[in-house]
């Protein structure tokens, strides 16, 4: 069965939709005229509930089928990112420094799509919750939907999503049972030293010799203290110190990021980071002070309704379009967090050619929209068939 007929009908008004959110790019939770355009459709399309002002933007709207039965939830994040647009579209983005450079502006159309179907069609038993999430990029709106209780207020079962994938297939959904994208850590080493004359260095406490030496040991946990079948990274990304060169500096800061699979290998990592940067800082004769910020767990795909995904996307693009058995990647994504409160399934979208995600050019492909929506309309249509067939 190909992309939904009805859906495809209605393909260039997605395209309406997508590139008037691509022009107005929001951050983190204020996605107060985003959120706004989404009710406006939601209330155009007849949904039964519609629930605003969820982690400050958010969206939950209700679609009843026929009869009795279980919610399933579908997920689209609304945020773009702090980037300046250089994509010289006609439709770029009005908001100076900021941009959609990962296509949420296309997910928020292709649920929007979906939802204009599910509530013209109503081919499905219980109901559908349309969540519309902030702050997938940077403040985990998906864990403070979570907080604010959505699974239990909306009694949602099960609860599936989509990112579009710039450089696979175009039309092509790639997934895989289990864990699909990492959890995501953050560290912060603050070293302070003494400074002095870059000519008289015994009259000093050299923290950049410091940074340098603990930057080297951190690298020491992958290659030392891990199981090398366990996927792990850890990846120290900045190091800021020093203004001139005949200064050594009192202080230098190191920033960097870990990911993980499993929370025993956070824990060790967790671990190590600690004593590598008190038995540095002790030979160095400094004093540093780790700031290890847990961020998003790992994003854990249900078997079974990963099986249920694969089944509802070859109904839309054709088995030969669809590899159950993509592996897992270092990424993260908030996702997670309804992952953990309730079984359900991750997939990725491929995009085609074209710039890659977060990159200035980065512009999301119009033409795999009603492919989305399709998804999303199957998904429930098999999941939770009307007469409960």
């Amino acid at each position: 069965m190909p992309v939904v007929n009805r859906i495809n009908a209605f393909a260039e008004d997605m395209t309406a939709w997508r590139r008037h959110l691509h022009t107005i790019p929001e951050l983190g939770l204020e996605c107060h005229e985003t959120a706004a355009f989404v009710a406006e459709r939601l209330r155009a399309f007849g949904v039964d509930e519609l629930h605003e002002g969820i982690a400050t933007t958010g969206i939950v709207a209700i679609i009843e089928g026929q009869g009795e039965g279980p919610t399933i939830g579908l997920r689209a994040d609304m945020d773009a990112l702090p980037i300046h647009e250089a994509t010289g579209k006609d439709y770029a983005s009005t908001r100076e420094g900021k941009m959609h450079a990962c296509g949420h502006d296309g997910h928020t159309t292709m649920l929007l799509g979906a939802a204009r179907y599910l509530a013209e069609t109503r081919n499905f038993a219980g109901r559908v919750a349309l969540i519309f999430q902030p702050a997938e990029e940077t403040g985990g709106g998906a864990g403070v939907m979570v907080e604010e209780g959505i699974m239990e207020r909306f009694d949602i079962a099960q609860v599936y999503g989509i990112h579009n994938a710039p450089g696979f297939d175009e039309g092509a959904f790639y997934t895989t049972p289990g864990p699909i994208m990492a959890a995501v850590d953050e560290f912060h080493i603050h070293i302070k030293g003494k400074g002095g004359h870059g000519a008289m260095p015994h009259d000093t406490r050299d923290p950049v010799v410091a940074a340098c030496g603990i930057a080297t040991a951190i690298q020491t946990i992958v290659s030392r203290n891990h199981v090398a079948t366990q996927d792990l990274v850890v990846s120290v990304t900045q190091i800021h110190t020093g203004s001139a060169d005949n200064v050594i500096p009192e202080t230098a800061y190191i920033n960097g990021t870990v990911r993980t699979f499993d929370r025993e290998v956070q824990a060790m990592v967790m671990r190590r980071m600690q004593q590598i940067v008190d038995g540095q800082a002790a030979s160095y004769d400094v004093s540093a002070e780790l700031d290890y910020e847990v961020g998003y767990p790992a994003t854990i795909n249900d078997p079974a309704k990963t099986e249920t995904a694969i089944a509802a996307a070859s109904e839309v693009v054709g088995a030969a379009q669809v590899h159950g058995d993509y592996g897992r990647e270092m990424g993260a994504e908030d996702f997670s967090y309804m992952l953990e409160k309730r079984p359900g399934a991750y997939l990725f979208l491929g995009a085609g050619e074209g710039a890659g995600l977060h990159h200035p050019e980065y512009d999301f492909n119009d033409e795999i929209a009603p492919l989305g929506a399709s998804f999303f309309a199957r998904i429930v249509e098999r999941a939770q068939p009307a007469g409960g067939k």
